[in-house]
């Protein structure tokens, strides 16, 4: 192992403990009060954002238009890995704060196709991701995977257990799926990830202030998910450790 795997190896290590939290009393109170202020948005904006993400897991599952990354060589070492990574990140970053503060710039209209448009940004990055680690995202139990991701990176903590224990023992329960995508449950993973998203993001729908607040969020949010991919591809590849609920 090298001097890289190790320190990615210790890394890894202390973000499994941080999945694996129990969920906090605070927690428990920003759901109860997300929970609130979602029944205090109107039913249009949360079919817009239900509809993008719905598109978004079909498009995943069944599309092609994410498939042009070719994965890198098997004897490619992590720390050559995660530097592509990491610039991978960078890149989309950039572009999502471009994006989010120019339709935030715009108020409620332009704010609102914000959300379809950042999913496919997201998407696209993990889509890069997946291929930098190695693997083939042709095979739909790897887009699975890349859902995962997702939801683990966008959810709230008590959802993030559960999904950490699949993605942990991926091997496992990517040899008991079905050939059958359609199984997949999107609803529950709309309904968490746009939960996750609504407090950071309702404030981009207002005039002036949508702009800056887009732009941050946007940045804050692609690092998230890159950081959350990356510690998943890393589990992947260096660590045989196993960390379960007691």
């Amino acid at each position: 192992m090298t001097s890289h795997e190790e320190l990615a190896y210790k890394e890894l290590h202390i973000w499994q403990q941080k999945m694996l939290k129990k969920p906090s009393v605070t927690d428990r109170l920003s759901k109860n009060i997300q929970g609130k202020i979602n029944n205090l948005i109107p039913d249009k904006i949360h079919k817009v954002i239900t509809l993008a993400i719905e598109n978004m897991v079909k498009a995943v599952l069944f599309g092609s238009k994410f498939t042009t990354n070719k994965a890198l060589a098997d004897n490619t070492s992590l720390h050559l890995r995660e530097a592509y990574v990491r610039q991978k990140i960078g890149f989309y970053q950039k572009a999502a704060t471009v994006e989010g503060a120019v339709t935030g710039a715009g108020g409620i209209l332009t704010g609102l196709a914000d959300f379809p448009i950042l999913i496919g940004i997201k998407i696209k990055l993990l889509f890069a991701i997946a291929a930098l680690y190695g693997h083939d995202v042709k095979d739909y139990k790897e887009r699975l995977y890349i859902l995962y991701i997702f939801q683990l990176a966008f959810s709230s903590q008590q959802r993030r257990n559960q999904v950490y224990q699949i993605i942990a023992n991926w091997q496992g329960y990517s040899n008991s799926l079905p050939y059958n995508v359609g199984e997949f449950d999107w609803r529950i993973f709309q309904q968490e990830y746009r939960d996750y998203i609504d407090l950071a993001k309702m404030a981009q729908l207002i005039p002036v202030i949508g702009a800056a607040v887009g732009a941050i969020a946007n940045y804050k949010l692609i690092a998230i998910l890159g950081e959350t991919a990356m510690y998943c591809y890393r589990m992947r590849k260096v660590s045989p450790l196993k960390i379960t609920n007691r």
